[in-house]
């Protein structure tokens, strides 16, 4: 692989705050690791995270267009416009406006459930740990790379029929799993490109209208 995909993905200013975090957050365990809580802790935020994944992509990102326009402006930001424009940079991470408020307000479900301040940050750990590969391989599957191994080269093609085939399928990044236990898997083969895999937000048909 290119050493400039690399550092492209690694000096990202939204990656670099995440991976700070994510590095603070092992420091902070790391003492307490003999505790199987913590790693129970970990488990769960990137179990939590890899369903989530599907979940907020396919309910939230994508929504219909909401008459609210700063909904609206938040919802082009986070997902339509990186489908008018996939592998346009700027648009391919999430930001970190969105990923930490969100990290923080589970952890802090988590908190009150455990009132372990470790756990906690375990779990927190297990977010981010997982949001990091999230993003590693969303990035991968936009941009001119050939995955070492076939699991990713399978994933990449998987990504891609969501963004040039068909809109409302193929919601996974990182696994097909959630995909095909929600019915939202079907043969590739069978199914018919959509007229708005580019434009979630309607405007073509808008401007028809």
């Amino acid at each position: 692989m290119n050493r400039k995909y690399f550092k492209e993905f690694f000096t990202f200013p939204d990656i670099v705050i995440m991976g700070l975090l994510f590095i603070v957050g092992i420091a902070i365990i790391a003492p307490s690791t003999e505790r199987w809580a913590v790693w129970v802790g970990i488990g769960v935020g990137m179990i939590g995270y890899a369903m989530s994944e599907y979940l907020i992509h396919r309910f939230l990102f994508h929504l219909k267009p909401p008459k609210n326009p700063h909904f609206l402006k938040l919802l082009k930001r986070l997902h339509y416009d990186h489908h008018v424009d996939p592998n346009d940079l700027k648009l391919l991470f999430l930001p970190v406006w969105y990923s930490i408020p969100l990290i923080a307000f589970t952890s802090a479900i988590v908190y009150g459930i455990t009132r372990d301040g470790i756990v906690t940050v375990a779990y927190s750990v297990g977010v981010i740990g997982y949001l990091l590969y999230y993003e590693w391989k969303h990035y991968i599957a936009h941009r001119p790379i050939k995955p070492w191994f076939p699991w990713g080269r399978y994933m990449k093609k998987m990504h891609l029929w969501h963004h040039f085939k068909n809109e409302k399928f193929w919601y996974g990044v990182t696994n097909p799993l959630m995909d095909k236990a929600m019915g939202t898997y079907p043969s590739e083969k069978e199914t018919k490109r959509s007229d708005s895999v580019r434009d979630l937000e309607g405007r073509s048909t808008q401007d028809v209208g």
